[in-house]
């Protein structure tokens, strides 16, 4: 893992699910300056602290991180009639695909839906 693109992946969340950093500092259990040294990669964000950033933003830790093999994987097309882009499009299917990733990895069977 990077610093620099783990800062930019956590500002990219952090723009994304519309928090400043003063309330993702504060969801993430970190001092703002310390979120700040993160994001601009002077600082490597700890596991712990990129968790509770993943649930604040809505990213997994893998999009977060970078090391997810699942974006490699995927190819997509789309079309879209309420004018979401395509990078949009990619970005909501990636997160539940990688979420499937990690709940298979981690044994977690899928549940049935029965009415």
């Amino acid at each position: 893992m990077d610093s620099q693109h783990v800062g930019q992946m956590i500002e990219k969340a952090r723009v994304a699910a519309g928090l400043s950093q003063r309330s993702l500092a504060d969801a993430a259990g970190m001092s703002q300056p310390t979120l700040s040294r993160v994001i601009s990669g002077d600082r490597m964000a700890k596991l712990p602290e990129i968790v509770a950033i993943s649930w604040a933003t809505g990213f997994t830790v893998a999009q977060l991180t970078g090391t997810s093999t699942v974006a490699d994987r995927v190819q997509c097309a789309a079309r879209a009639t309420n004018g979401s882009g395509m990078e949009r499009m990619r970005d909501a299917l990636l997160y539940f695909l990688e979420l499937d990733d990690y709940l298979d990895e981690q044994a977690i069977p899928p549940t049935t839906w029965r009415r």
